[in-house]
C-alpha cells in the first residue's frame, strides 16, 4: 500500500471521527445533527473509496475513463432526481430545511453519489 492510499485511509478515519462527534453532540442536545456533519461523513466516504480506487485510477487508462464517464453519467441523473425530491418535498412542507442546510445535504448527496457510483462501476468494469 502506497503512501497516497495511507494517507487517504487516515483521512477517512478523521473525517469519520468527526461527523460521529458532530452526530454525537446533536443527538445529546436532542436536535438534529449539524449541516456540516453530513459535509464531514460525505468526505469520509470520498477519502474510503478514492483509496479503494487508486490503484486502478492511477494507470488512467480507457477502463478508468470508462468508469468515470460512467460515473458522472449516472450521478447526474441521481443528483436530478434528488432536486426533484428536495423541490417537491420543500414545495409541500415535508421538509423544514434552512438555505444552508439544504446545500451541505445536497452537496453531501452529490459527493456520495459519484464517488460510490465510481466504486461500483469498477467492479462491473
Amino acid at each position: 500500500m502506497g503512501n497516497s492510499r495511507l494517507a487517504l485511509i487516515v483521512l477517512g478515519f478523521l473525517f469519520t471521527v468527526m461527523s460521529a462527534f458532530t452526530m454525537f453532540v446533536g443527538i445529546m442536545a436532542k436536535s438534529a445533527p449539524a449541516p456540516i456533519a453530513y459535509m464531514t461523513l460525505a468526505m469520509a466516504v470520498m477519502s474510503f473509496c478514492v483509496a479503494y480506487l487508486y490503484p486502478q485510477f492511477k494507470q488512467n487508462d480507457e477502463r478508468t475513463r470508462l468508469i468515470r464517464q460512467k460515473g458522472i453519467f449516472a450521478s447526474f441523473f441521481a443528483t436530478i432526481i434528488y432536486l426533484i425530491i428536495f423541490n417537491i418535498g420543500i414545495q409541500f412542507g415535508l421538509f423544514e430545511l434552512t438555505a444552508s442546510g439544504l446545500i451541505n445535504i445536497l452537496t453531501a448527496l452529490i459527493i456520495l453519489t459519484v464517488f460510490i457510483s465510481f466504486v461500483v462501476y469498477s467492479k462491473i468494469y
